[in-house]
């Protein structure tokens, strides 16, 4: 296998605290080189935390230590800099979604990405959710039937904004739900059930204060005939289903996060079999009715995403994500802000 692969990580809030790190640094082909991050407190957490890690202040100290692969979790509105001086630089690069800020900046970069010769990929982590890994095995087993709706649900209630650019930010930062939770659930039911034809949109800002949206929603419908209703929001006191997918066979309903996130914020690493495995009182439902039954959940298997980067650094295998599936997601996005402005649905096909 050879040794491990150095990376360099870019930004170290909460996408490159909490989730990449973490994934790199219990990837046993890969080793976290350096960290960048020029606030103080946090290249003290990185000294805590990843004692064999460098801590540099800017992407040129990074690139001067020639890592094998930049991962890119900085502030949204940065990524499309950050991403080119890697690939400037003759690197493969992992880029956290929002992938880039419009899908016009998406395809640009992964033109220049082609010219260079290098890997790009996007940080779509929640396709390896537990909930979604379970639909997805529903869908395939045929338990559905033919399905006619598909509603999915990023809610949390957070009612006093922050004073960050996630909550406070605006257009220029690359901030709201919408790039923020949106972009895992478009890609999530594009992923499901494929391109989409229209989009339909609500966006508002509900919270004092906030310049960029805080509560959203999204009709898609699929040019298969399935409609995807996506709800994203800071403002819900009580969440509905994470998931609820109806077909002419029988309704899937799922409740609750998927629990990696949570075990990562608790300083656990993927390192056994119980990773990503939630209680059987956690499961979904599935049937007509009263009469359903449990639907055991499949693990949630983040460490997938990075066992993708590791196989198409060293085996020539495709990437994790296409790059091109976030592009897609974007331009769903702008529609979305089309739609809404307009009051009126965005024809993509």
């Amino acid at each position: 296998m050879g040794s491990a692969l150095r990376v360099g990580l870019v930004g170290y809030g909460v996408g490159g605290a909490i989730f990449h790190a973490p994934l790199i640094a219990a990837h046993p082909s890969l080793r976290l080189d350096a960290v960048v991050t020029a606030n103080p407190q946090r290249q003290q957490q990185v000294r805590a935390e990843h004692a064999d890690a460098a801590v540099v202040d800017d992407m040129d100290a990074l690139l001067a230590r020639e890592p094998d692969l930049v991962v890119i979790a900085s502030p949204n509105r940065t990524h499309v800099e950050l991403a080119t001086a890697a690939l400037d630089a003759g690197l493969p690069v992992v880029v956290d979604k929002p992938f880039t800020p419009t899908s016009v900046e998406g395809r640009q970069l992964i033109e220049h990405a082609a010219a260079k010769g290098q890997l790009l990929t996007v940080f779509q982590n929640r396709r390896w959710d537990n909930d979604m890994r379970t639909v997805r095995r529903l869908l395939d087993d045929g338990e559905l039937g033919r399905v006619h709706r598909f509603e999915s649900r990023f809610e949390r209630w957070s009612p006093t904004p922050k004073p960050t650019w996630r909550d406070s930010g605006g257009a220029e930062d690359v901030a709201g739900v919408l790039y923020d939770l949106g972009s895992h659930l478009i890609d999530q039911a594009l992923q499901l059930f494929g391109p989409v034809a229209a989009v339909y949109a609500e966006i508002d800002c509900r919270r004092d204060g906030v310049r960029a949206d805080d509560d959203s929603f999204l009709a898609l419908t699929h040019a298969n005939g399935v409609r995807s209703h996506l709800w994203m929001s800071k403002v819900a006191a009580q969440q509905g289903p994470r998931f609820r997918v109806l077909g002419d066979a029988a309704t899937f309903t799922k409740y609750g996060l998927d629990p990696q996130e949570a075990e990562l914020r608790a300083g656990r690493l993927p390192v056994d079999d119980t990773w990503g495995r939630e209680p059987e009182q956690m499961w979904g439902v599935l049937g007509v009715g009263d009469e359903v039954r449990r639907v055991p959940s499949e693990a949630g298997d983040y460490p997938a995403f990075y066992d993708g980067v590791v196989a198409a650094l060293r085996d020539g295998a495709p990437p994790p994500v296409d790059p091109a599936d976030a592009v897609a997601a974007l331009d769903i996005i702008a529609a979305a802000s089309r739609s809404a402005a307009e009051i009126t649905v965005d024809r993509l096909l």
